[in-house]
């Protein structure tokens, strides 16, 4: 059986943490920030933690338990 690959596009956006969840960037922080409020770029600055429905797929893509 050959290994499994790493999802490439999933590896560049998530990273682990010690205790198994998966942390992630806020989406709409690249441009076009012209229009949004000064709280709403801060409060996407921050990591977020992967949703517990979406872990099983994303641990998938990692290749990872």
């Amino acid at each position: 059986m050959p290994k499994m690959k790493t999802n490439s596009g999933a590896k560049k956006r998530f990273t682990l943490t010690g205790s198994g969840k998966i942390k992630r960037k806020h989406a709409f922080k690249r441009h076009i920030l012209t229009k949004k409020t000064t709280k709403q770029k801060r409060n996407l600055t921050h990591d977020a933690l992967v949703a517990s429905v979406d872990e099983k797929n994303v641990k998938n893509m990692l290749c990872a338990r």
